[in-house]
């Protein structure tokens, strides 16, 4: 390679998914390593447990592969694995309801301590740790198809059109959906919008 040669870039997400059908197994690698951070993210707003929410991250990238000679050629891999993930969320959701054992409290500890090593001081600490669940439970009494809307809008940058096809909705519900979940939050977050 000379030095005018500028360096290959990266093959986008579809080719390694088509690579991956093809029976190149190492293509999955590529994916994950793209793609694990940002779905635990999204996944991590549906669950509320970092454990829950790596497991779900894993068992996306399983049925991905279990399920490879079903994604459609042309098709946008995120908004494929964003179904497949929100899919599993919504199971463990529904498993949760009937079992409620994890409690947003069992965060906080987390929080606090990287909030004190970082100088601030535990009168703040509290508060922030207190305004973090605070936003944590709205977010959770959200009805599901508002607060899925607005964690692929806010946290994963999608647009309307990419949450539609994920949700298999309108971009126009979609806005709506958002909007509706931001009004709700507002109303819920009221004492700390004040402050």
């Amino acid at each position: 390679m000379s030095a005018d040669t500028p360096p290959a870039s990266p093959p986008s997400d579809e080719a390694l998914m088509a690579a991956l059908a093809g029976g190149e197994t190492a293509a999955l690698d590529g994916l994950m390593l793209r793609w694990q951070q940002p779905l635990q993210i999204f996944l991590r707003r549906h669950v509320y447990s970092d454990a829950d929410a790596l497991d779900l991250a894993q068992e996306t990238f399983v049925r991905i592969y279990r399920h490879r000679e079903n994604y459609r050629s042309g098709a946008r891999f995120s908004t494929w694995m964003f179904q497949i993930a929100l899919n599993l969320a919504r199971d463990q959701a529904r498993k949760a309801t009937r079992r409620r054992t994890d409690s947003l409290e069992t965060l906080a500890p987390d929080v606090a301590n990287g909030l004190q090593a970082a100088g601030i001081s535990p009168a703040d600490t509290a508060r922030l740790n207190e305004e973090i669940q605070a936003v944590r439970a709205a977010l959770q009494e959200l009805p599901e198809p508002l607060r899925t809307a607005l964690v692929l809008a806010e946290y994963q940058a999608l647009s309307h059109a990419e949450i539609a096809e994920i949700v298999g909705t309108t971009a126009k519900a979609i806005e709506t959906r958002i909007h509706r979940a931001r009004e709700k939050l507002r109303v819920a977050l009221a004492r700390w919008l004040k402050s």
